[in-house]
């Protein structure tokens, strides 16, 4: 269903939706914070901590999921009208484990595995909590395209953040911990940056946003509860193994399947994070003419081409393989760029403003349940050759895409006064009291 309205690029405009200048800030230094240790995260506790990689690796596989124990709590906070205050905290829970990291005797996997839980934590939260902040300040397709850019901006952080950690690995253990201080200093910064931005919602205000496209009619004006979303979350399971597939599932099929050099693996990943921060608000605007749900069924529909993509490809052999794999990871992740573009900015709209915040964190459980399962599911298929791997990837992704455009919408926000054609109401959804 197309829409007449699309959003517009407008810098000054996308920074204040997105949270105003000291917000900005925060988020890039938050995430070049995390890309300074996320991703060596794992060498960390094996060269510096001197724990075996199976340990470490369960250490951190469980600071994930038991962080996801947090979300209720995190939505149940949101949904009291807090909004700065959730993302500070979400930045400050990571301080306190790194530096639990840092306090870890050598050869102690209990405290080490406490500080993957406080980091798994704040990594849980912060997603949530950043989508309602955003969703609290912008309005209609201005808030589709802020949370593009808030998306565009961690991913520039993140690889800017493991490049520099990167050029500094080879100075060995001083060189790990050096980059762990950083990143909780880093952390702080941000926490006290985003806290400074004082934002909050009233809890008795209207709907999340009046009047909204995707959303079908509800005769009662009340705020309903928070709606079941029930294929949207299933599907979002199986959508987000689209974020693994250039981290983990390319670099085993092309290492141990094609037994190509490991510099296709990095050329993939650069690839992915550059057109990520350069397409992510582009892409995310060109889509705002059609229906948020409708672009998020097209997104699992490109993700299946890309997954049977991979399959031809990689029957390819040694030698054309490689090349055509990175070929086709432009589709997969231009794929992932409409999802991303589209999937949270559609649960923003569904939520009545009341239930916002358990929304919110209701779809992040599921995000970070496919993100905890699809490592293990990738390496479990990826043996039994690529017609398992990618022939399952596609089935159960297209499959999710027909479950994502089929579902019905539980009910329409009341449509508010001054909303536009777009259902983007004039004035925000709530009393806020912001200084930024």
């Amino acid at each position: 269903m197309a829409i007449t309205s699309t959003a517009k690029i407008r810098p000054r405009a996308l920074v204040r939706a997105s949270g105003g200048p000291r917000y900005a800030v925060a988020l890039a230094v938050d995430a070049l914070g995390t890309g300074l240790l996320r991703p060596f995260l794992l060498l960390y506790g094996v060269t510096v901590l001197r724990l075996s990689a199976p340990v470490t690796g369960v250490a951190m596989t469980a600071g994930v999921v038991v962080g996801l124990v947090c979300m209720p709590a995190v939505g149940r906070w949101l949904d009291r009208g807090a909004r700065s205050t959730v993302v500070a905290a979400s930045m400050l829970v990571r301080v306190l484990g790194v530096a639990l990291l840092l306090a870890t005797p050598a050869g102690h996997a209990w405290p080490f595995a406490t500080a993957a839980l406080f980091l798994g934590i704040g990594n849980q939260a912060w997603p949530a909590a950043h989508a309602a902040l955003v969703a609290t300040v912008a309005h209609g397709r201005e808030r589709d395209t802020a949370l593009a850019a808030g998306r565009a901006l961690r991913n520039a952080g993140l690889g800017t953040g493991a490049l520099i950690a990167t050029a500094c690995l080879a100075g060995g253990t001083t060189a790990l911990q050096a980059l762990a201080a950083v990143t909780g200093v880093a952390y702080l910064a941000a926490a006290t940056l985003a806290w400074s931005v004082h934002l909050r919602a009233d809890p008795a205000a209207g709907p999340a946003e009046a009047g909204a496209a995707d959303a079908a009619p509800a005769p009662a004006p009340a705020p309903a509860p928070a709606p079941r979303m029930r294929a949207l979350l299933a599907a979002n399971v199986v959508y987000v193994f689209c974020l693994n597939v250039p981290e983990i599932a390319l670099p085993l099929v092309l290492v141990t399947q094609l037994h190509a050099s490991p510099v296709w693996s990095a050329a993939i990943f650069v690839a992915n994070t550059v057109l990520v921060v350069t397409l992510q608000v582009p892409v995310t605007v060109l889509m705002s003419r059609f229906s948020r749900r409708s672009v998020l069924a097209f997104a699992g529909a490109v993700l299946t081409v890309s997954y049977l993509g991979f399959l031809a490809a990689t029957s390819l052999g040694h030698g054309w393989g490689a090349p055509a794999v990175a070929a086709v990871s432009v589709v997969c992740t231009l794929g992932e760029i409409v999802y991303a573009g589209s999937a949270t900015a559609l649960v923003t709209v569904l939520a009545p403003a009341r239930a916002l915040g358990r929304t919110l964190a209701r779809f992040e459980l599921s995000t970070g349940f496919g993100l905890a399962v699809s490592p293990a599911v990738i390496t479990g298929l990826a043996p039994h050759g690529p017609a398992a791997l990618w022939g399952g990837l596609a089935g159960a992704t297209l499959l999710s895409a027909a479950a994502v455009a089929t579902e019905k919408d539980q009910g329409r926000q009341p449509k508010a006064s001054g909303a536009g054609p777009s259902g983007s109401a004039a004035s925000t959804s709530g009393a806020l009291s912001a200084s930024s």
